[in-house]
């Protein structure tokens, strides 16, 4: 075997050696991820959907009107570190304010919910593995509490 061949035989085999590792770093890496809680698909329209036009179903907020959950949501807004990208009172800092009438991906339930879920570019993180969908809805109810007499705890 000549010395080219010997280093195209080299090659090939890193080449394969490289595809397997990453299939098995791929196959743990979902299995750690099902196991934290992770949801494989989502019921949400994130970006252009492939197929045809089709209406997708919209998730609706279990604690919708619910009063007795927005304390519990401004805790976890709190708990979670929400305050600090966006405010204490949700006015605003390194995240956009969640105060205001201007919402990039949409300011209804299912659209916040999504953006919260599955994540947002330009800096919003996907919490949807780490945070139970149970208290995504909550937090969701207090942010659309926000600017209303609902409020809990509102800035002063």
């Amino acid at each position: 075997m000549t010395l080219g061949e010997r280093l195209a035989a080299t090659v090939a085999l890193c080449a394969l050696l490289a595809l397997i590792l990453s299939v098995v770093a791929c196959e743990s890496r979902d299995t750690k991820e099902a196991s934290a809680g992770a949801q494989p698909f989502s019921t949400f329209a994130i970006g252009p959907q492939p197929g045809p036009d089709r209406g997708l179903p919209r998730a609706e907020n279990p604690y919708a009107n619910d009063k007795t959950v927005l304390a519990d949501g401004r805790r976890l807004f709190n708990w979670y570190n929400c305050s600090g990208c966006h405010g204490d009172h949700a006015g605003g800092g390194m995240g956009p304010s969640l105060r205001d009438s201007l919402w990039r991906y949409g300011g209804d339930a299912p659209s916040i919910f999504a953006s919260i879920n599955e994540g947002r570019q330009f800096g919003m993180p996907a919490w949807g593995t780490k945070i139970p969908r149970d208290q995504i809805w909550r937090v969701v109810t207090y942010i659309q509490s926000l600017r209303t007499p609902d409020e809990p705890d509102p800035p002063r």
